[in-house]
């Protein structure tokens, strides 16, 4: 047998030891306790109820906002990752800075959609993104 053949052995009888080797446990309630009461309260905020289509939409454009905003930060932190392990390597640098520009491009796409977004509302007096709220530094200011 060869190595990798012996290796795959092993693990593949190690993991069927703990399989096969797990037994059931039958239990039982002591007698005292005879049914358990389960209350899972109901949330009274920080829920947003889809009653309507422009509620749907607008859950929608700011699932797309944040997923998008947080790929291209990944993609950014991943082309910082890609320039630091370049090791001088002109075309792996090239390749990194490529990277971080396209993720800087798609930062700025989103973040001018959601701008673009946010000029909609105040024009149209609809409130498509009323679930994002931008976190400050200094926690909720109280409104004059």
């Amino acid at each position: 047998m060869d190595k990798d053949m012996k290796k795959t052995a092993v693990i593949l009888e190690t993991l069927s030891l703990f399989a096969l080797g797990a037994t059931s446990v039958l239990a039982e309630l002591p007698p005292e306790i005879n049914r358990i009461d389960v209350n899972i309260p109901k949330p009274s905020s920080g829920v947003r109820i889809i009653d309507n289509l422009g509620s749907l939409i607008s859950s929608i454009v700011a699932l797309i906002l944040i997923v998008s905003a947080l790929a291209a930060f990944l993609y950014l932190v991943m082309g910082g990752i890609r320039w630091i392990t370049s090791g001088g390597d002109k075309a792996a640098v090239d390749s990194a800075r490529n990277q971080i520009q396209a993720a800087l491009l798609g930062l700025f796409i989103v973040f001018a959609a959601w701008a673009f977004m946010i000029v909609l509302e105040q024009f149209f007096g609809v409130s498509v993104l009323q679930g994002i709220k931008i976190p400050t530094p200094f926690g909720p200011t109280m409104a004059p």
